[in-house]
């Protein structure tokens, strides 16, 4: 093979369009082409990303919405009572004899000897009053009946004398008849005398206004100088009086506690300020009947209050032991007020609610004492919203699943 047959080999036949050669491939045109190539895979990795990302952020908004669709709640498990508990009451406080004292006796008040929180026994004197127009009327009533006396006198007389007469056949029956009138008459307007003489000095002794029982003043509504009216109609009171040992305690237990309770059962009694020093009481009286407008048994203790610690008229709280069954305590924020009654929001074991009408038998302050309406192993949803309503679906928060009640 001849050089110049090598060297055609060796020298690549130019490229030729209708006969005519191309000019030579350059440099720039291959940077180009690798710069094309890298623009479109970068945009086709952009439009990869942009598919992703839309992908994942739609898939995180729909988990985001499903999770804010999801009602959570906190339950509570309710706590059984124990069947030989206390029934916790409020009461008042009064004293075993309470009376006002009025005046029965028209007049002034001259003097007045006990004062408010003054201890006085039976009879003791308390007040003088000044009663002029009765001690004139008793004057007359007396001037009046010593008339009659002696009028009777001279009838009984002339009534004697007739009846000799009457034996000697001196005057007639008739005449004798009347001077028996006349004296009968004398002997009942002495007795009429005598009759309001003793109505005038028993008023005259109301002047003296004496203590009818043993105990503490407790009200003195007047001073010397008042004018004191008679009765109890308009006029008020000139002392209140109030026996203080023993005790009265009145208490209004439950219907639904009314079965259980027995004269003879021991209570004990405790008031605020007299913190961890419990009273001892004994019911003494229960009413008959259950009071209509409340559904309530009044009951009536009898406490001792030989120290004078507790007063008449004090707020207490009376212990009253019950022999009633277990019942259920539910916080008192889980009550739903619906215009059917009270009901409280329970949730199953497929997260579905359902409103139970329950009974309250008793309202303890931070919690409620439930009758009947709830099973002891019943969710009860706390704090419910007033827009829940049977069958709706939610989810039980975490930290509150099986809780119980504290």
């Amino acid at each position: 093979m001849t050089e110049k047959t090598h060297a055609s080999l060796a020298i690549p036949a130019r490229e030729t369009v209708d006969g005519h050669q191309l000019p030579p491939r350059t440099r720039e045109w291959k940077r180009a082409k690798i710069a094309i190539v890298i623009v479109l895979l970068l945009l086709a990795i952009g439009a990869l990303r942009t598919v992703v990302s839309n992908i994942i952020n739609n898939r995180t908004v729909a988990a985001v919405t499903v999770q804010n669709a999801k009602q959570y709640v906190n339950v509570v498990v309710p706590k059984q009572t124990d069947g030989g508990g206390d029934t916790l009451l409020p009461g008042t406080l009064r004293g075993f004899v309470e009376s006002p004292i009025y005046a029965r006796a028209n007049g002034y008040l001259l003097h007045w000897y006990v004062d408010i929180g003054a201890h006085v026994k039976q009879g003791q004197l308390l007040a003088d009053l000044d009663t002029p127009e009765i001690d004139q009327e008793l004057a007359q009533a007396v001037a009046q009946r010593d008339q009659t006396n002696v009028s009777l006198g001279l009838a009984k007389t002339s009534y004697e004398r007739w009846q000799q007469l009457r034996q000697r056949d001196a005057v007639s029956q008739q005449e004798l008849d009347e001077r028996q009138s006349a004296y009968n008459q004398d002997v009942a307007n002495l007795a009429a005398a005598n009759a309001n003489v003793q109505r005038l000095q028993q008023l005259e002794s109301f002047k003296r206004i004496v203590a009818p029982f043993t105990g503490v003043i407790t009200q003195r509504n007047v001073d010397v100088g008042d004018l004191i009216d008679a009765g109890s109609g308009t006029s008020r009171a000139l002392f209140a009086l109030a026996q203080a040992d023993p005790l009265r305690v009145y208490v209004q237990m439950p219907q639904a506690y009314s079965q259980n309770v027995k004269v003879g059962m021991q209570v004990v009694v405790t008031q605020a300020e007299l913190a961890g020093q419990p009273f001892h009481g004994t019911i003494t009286h229960i009413a008959g009947a259950i009071d209509v407008p409340t559904r309530s048994l009044q009951l009536e203790v009898t406490l001792p209050n030989p120290d004078g610690k507790l007063r008449p008229g004090a707020y207490v709280q009376v212990a009253v032991p019950s022999t009633e069954h277990a019942r259920l305590l539910v916080p008192d924020n889980a009550l739903l007020f619906r215009a059917e009654g009270p009901r409280l929001a329970v949730v199953d074991a497929n997260g579905e609610v359902h409103l139970r009408k329950i009974v309250i038998a008793q309202d303890l302050g931070q919690n409620l004492e439930i009758e009947s309406g709830i099973e002891p192993t019943d969710k009860v949803i706390v704090n419910p919203s007033d827009s829940i309503s049977d069958g709706d679906h939610v989810t039980i928060a975490p930290a509150s699943t099986d809780k119980e009640l504290s």
